[in-house]
Parts: structure tokens; sequence; C-alpha cells
């Protein structure tokens, strides 16, 4: 069952995607954005661990054919880590732990900074 969030940008209150997808299960994250064709501006996923890590919110690009824009986020919602994933490059992991991996455009990027807040605001799925 696909769950949606909306993604805040805490410090501008600006909503930076309306609908964000939501991949707390192994099988959505494992799926992630591999074997698309291409990312639509306003389209993103938000890999959700069970608690801060470098490790476990490390991803990887193989079989993703585009850049990602990727933000590490901790629990209490600061961003860690901000970088453009590149195609087929075998692991990213942020400088420091994070319980959230949140993939975009790379255009959404300049809108945030490290050290920032985001929040996951509920959407009825």
């Amino acid at each position: 069952m696909k769950s949606y969030r909306q993604l805040l940008h805490v410090e501008s209150g600006q909503i930076l995607l309306k609908k964000i997808r939501w991949s707390n299960d192994f099988f959505s994250k494992l799926r992630g954005f591999t074997f698309r064709g291409k990312l639509a501006l306003d389209d993103g996923l938000v890999l959700v661990e069970s608690k801060d890590s470098r490790v476990n919110s490390a991803i990887t690009m193989l079989f993703v054919v585009f850049d990602l824009g990727i933000i590490w986020v901790d629990d209490t919602g600061e961003i860690v880590d901000i970088i453009v994933a590149k195609p087929w490059h075998i692991s990213y992991a942020p400088k420091a732990p994070a319980r959230y991996a949140v993939e975009l455009h790379p255009s959404i990027l300049k809108s945030v900074r490290l050290g920032d807040h985001l929040r996951f605001l509920d959407l009825a799925d």
C-alpha cells in the first residue's frame, strides 16, 4: 500500500513537494527510482529507517539513469547532508547519521541548506 506525505521546509514555511512517497518497508526502499526512465519535478520519495544511522541511510544509484537530489535528515528533522547523486554510482552515505533519505529532483536542492529543518506532513492515502 502506497503512503504519501507533504514535504515542508520549516525555515521558509514552503511546501517543497505536495505529495512525496513514504517508503518504510524493504521492498519499496529497494525499488526506489530504479528502472524508471525519467524524474518529474514534483516526484520524490522518502526512504525511512528506524533510527539515525550512516550505514542504514546510505543509498545506491545502480539502475537509476538520472541524477537525484538527496537530502539526508536526522530524527529531529535537521538536514545533515545534501548531494546530487549520479546514475550508476554504487553507494552514497551521509556525512552524519540520518533517519531519512529524501530523493527528489536536483533543482529542489537550491531551496535547502545544511542545518535547515524538514517536516513530513501526513496526507490521506
